[in-house]
């Protein structure tokens, strides 16, 4: 898989991720919705999923294919152009229809810079990856320890699904990085208790996708080497804000900040009128900056209705508008407090 989406990258192409075990009627979807030309695979995949491969398709199985592959000349990496999509990650849609979200070449590289400067890494780190390749946040997994001459070490499935086997591969391979959504963190902290401890230790916590509960964060906190943060939508390249929590952040009863903007990126919490509200008051949380994606493949208007033009920046940009509530903090932190579509006005009041 790493070898296939690092070959494209550097052929200046973008990869639509395809999870094997998502249903194959979204499979064949996000395949002609993309109008992917190539299916890159191996034979036992595509022995599991044949309707995958059409005539006018070429299919290149990494394994059975690896002779033919061997003989082809080696070529230097092309540049790519920054505004060419790097990937398109396909996002549940609001009418049912999944919709693509292309990322671009520059996006990708501005946020893996970013994530460099907020998770530093060596030579001697081994980062543990756990998400299925369909979630555009396995990208960080997956490309952040190779920039930095770390290792990056590949869960499987199975070992994913299982508490036990997780805590026992942690421990196993001396990972000393993980990143996993809050529900995956309570899966395993809740069914493994006090056992995985020594293996935790050791950790830096990457945890993002969903709110981090209060209560979460304290016991990951106290049982990890660090905690960060994270948020961002797919439509602003995986992570757009960032937060290392300390003890200091965490308060009983109070969900965890998200953080600041990551580099290049532009955090605005705004009013019904798009104009920028005072700290302490919430609105809801658009962002600008290099992270944008391009937009939905072939959606247009839908495209046009969630990328809108920034009022707030240089003529001809745009911010893309989240859907999420967030404050501003006095000290310039930022926190998520929940969609803004959970939330109705009666006679003035802002009711949950």
């Amino acid at each position: 898989m790493l070898v296939g989406l690092l070959g494209i990258l550097k052929a200046g192409g973008a990869y639509l991720p395809l999870d094997p075990n998502y249903p194959r009627e979204r499979l064949a979807f996000m395949l002609e919705d993309a109008g992917a030309p190539v299916l890159i695979t191996t034979q036992a995949l595509l022995d599991k999923l044949p309707e995958l491969a059409t005539p006018d398709r070429h299919v290149v199985r990494l394994d059975a294919d690896a002779p033919l592959i061997a003989r082809q000349p080696a070529t230097a990496p092309i540049a790519p152009d920054p505004r060419h999509p790097a990937y398109v990650i396909y996002t549940s849609g609001s009418t049912g229809r999944p919709k693509g979200v292309m990322v671009t070449h520059g996006a990708l590289s501005n946020f893996l810079g970013a994530m460099g400067e907020a998770v530093p890494l060596t030579s001697e780190d081994r980062l543990l990856a756990v998400t299925t390749i369909g979630f555009d946040i396995a990208a960080l997994e997956l490309y952040l320890p190779l920039l930095a001459g770390a290792c990056v070490i590949v869960a499987s499935r199975d070992t994913v699904q299982d508490a036990q086997a997780l805590a026992r591969r942690i421990a196993a391979t001396g990972a000393t990085v993980m990143q996993a959504t809050p529900t995956l963190w309570q899966s395993l902290l809740g069914e493994t208790g006090d056992a995985a401890l020594p293996a935790l230790q050791q950790l830096t916590m990457l945890t993002g996708g969903e709110a981090l509960p209060s209560e979460l964060a304290q016991a990951l906190r106290r049982r990890g080497r660090n905690l960060i943060n994270l948020y961002g939508p797919t439509e602003t390249t995986i992570w757009s804000a960032v937060m290392a929590l300390g003890q200091e952040q965490l308060q009983p009863g109070e969900a965890p900040p998200i953080g600041r903007p990551i580099w290049n990126t532009r955090a605005y919490v705004l009013d019904a009128g798009l104009e920028p509200v005072p700290a302490e008051v919430v609105g809801e949380l658009y962002l600008a900056g290099l992270g944008l994606a391009r937009g939905y493949l072939n959606r247009e208007a839908l495209t046009a209705e969630r990328f809108v033009a920034d009022p707030h920046g240089l003529p001809g940009t745009r911010m893309y508008r989240t859907g999420d509530l967030a404050r501003w903090r006095s000290d310039g932190v930022l926190e998520f407090l929940g969609r803004a579509d959970a939330q109705v006005k009666l006679r003035g009041f802002r009711i949950e």
